[in-house]
């Protein structure tokens, strides 16, 4: 650790060293595998762009089965404040404790970090056959909330006395909407929190992508037409905060806007956007919504160009320079230490890293590679059912081809 710096947050942004310390989680079933094939191709990337004048310098945290294992504890204190304290990292994917313990690893980072914006890009790599007519068309940019909606976790067993304190509560305090719940006695309670910072704070980092990334428009997608005062708040405040901060003007006589440089603020109910997605993907390009939502958004976008397996996230706070990037799939323990896994996700969210410290050079080598190798027919077995023809390459071998193609 001695041998590298860590990143600071200035008032003008990230300050970022030529040697910077970079904490990592290699993760649970796959993720040792994923991590041994990412990490050489990560820093041949780094290699290829700088030099010797730049390089990552990794250090490992624990998280998930490792940290049990070692530590009896699935998220240590000290891997918090690693990610605390050195504002930058990445991790492979996680178990979730069944039967107790923490509700989800995931969420736990994004909470204790206060990590508000969930940041999955959507794109297509040409060659793979995907269930979609056109899946060129798909070029978006989703901005998840990541700290609001029902991931908070505000929710109550049924059965328990605390649920029935809380029915009881409703009953004498809101007793219509008591009536509207329909088997009280059996019932679990969850309480769905948005608000009007955490949503500003969202669409406010969505807006400031459209404008820096040049994409034509910003889709607010909401169920605001049932849940009014949540995801119907969410949208009216979004609108709210393109008016006020980013001067934009009324589109006919709906509650579309523009901005002065043309990008177009609108909004979707979250089902007729599952529809829009497949029938009309090139009329959206950043997405801001909420938890839930973003989750399936995600995913199902993931779907139409070849799988969660090359989709890459990044949990982001703006305000104080905090990212956890991660690879977004599951744990996969039927391919542990079976050197199958596919790292495209874990290696498109380094190139996402590399792009947020300033790093582009390396990050475009990592695209271009493996832009390569799927046209190039080498990759692993999951893409190769989706290119006819494609050699099915093991985990390592696929670092080892992409690692060629660097240049």
């Amino acid at each position: 650790m001695s041998e590298g710096t860590p990143i600071t947050m200035t008032a003008q942004g990230l300050r970022v060293p030529d040697f910077p310390i970079i904490p990592h989680i290699i993760g649970d079933g796959s993720g040792p595998d994923i991590w041994r094939a990412a990490q050489r191709v990560i820093d041949a990337a780094v290699s290829a762009a700088y030099g010797d004048a730049r390089r990552l310098v990794w250090q490992e945290v624990l998280a998930g089965q490792k940290a049990y294992d070692q530590l009896n504890t699935w998220l240590p204190q000290s891997t918090l404040d690693a990610f605390r304290s050195l504002l930058v990292g990445i991790k492979g994917p996680l178990t979730t404790p069944v039967g107790g313990g923490i509700r989800s690893l995931n969420v736990a980072l994004r909470q204790g970090l206060d990590l508000y914006c969930c940041v999955r890009p959507v794109r297509y790599f040409k060659g793979i056959e995907t269930p979609v007519k056109d899946p060129s068309l798909v070029d978006m940019v989703i901005f998840r909330e990541n700290t609001e909606d029902i991931y908070a976790g505000v929710e109550l067993q049924s059965g328990t006395p605390e649920a029935q304190t809380f029915f009881n509560w409703l009953s004498d305090c809101f007793p219509k909407l008591a009536n509207k719940v329909r088997f009280p006695d059996t019932s679990g309670f969850g309480v769905k929190p948005v608000s009007r910072e955490g949503t500003e704070r969202l669409v406010r980092a969505a807006i400031q992508y459209a404008v820096a990334h040049r994409r034509p428009s910003v889709t607010l997608v909401h169920k605001g037409n049932i849940m009014k005062f949540t995801e119907g708040a969410f949208r009216d405040w979004g609108y709210e905060l393109a008016r006020r901060e980013f001067g934009a003007e009324p589109i006919g006589k709906g509650p579309w806007c523009r901005l002065p440089n043309g990008i177009v603020i609108k909004d979707c109910i979250c089902d007729a956007f599952l529809q829009e997605i497949l029938i009309h993907p090139k009329d959206h390009s950043v997405i801001a919504t909420l938890n839930l939502n973003g989750d399936y958004c995600s995913d199902a976008l993931a779907a139409q160009v070849g799988g969660i397996g090359i989709a890459p996230g990044a949990n982001i706070n703006y305000k104080t320079g905090h990212a956890v990037f991660e690879a977004t799939h599951g744990t996969a323990p039927a391919l542990a230490g079976l050197d199958k896994a596919n790292p495209c996700s874990f290696l498109l969210s380094a190139e996402m890293m590399l792009r947020y410290i300033g790093w582009h050079e390396a990050a475009d080598r990592i695209v271009s590679a493996i832009e390569k190798a799927i046209a190039d027919k080498q990759v692993t077995a999951d893409l190769a059912e989706m290119i006819p023809g494609a050699a099915s390459l093991s985990t390592s071998a696929f670092g080892d081809a992409l690692i060629a193609r660097l240049a």
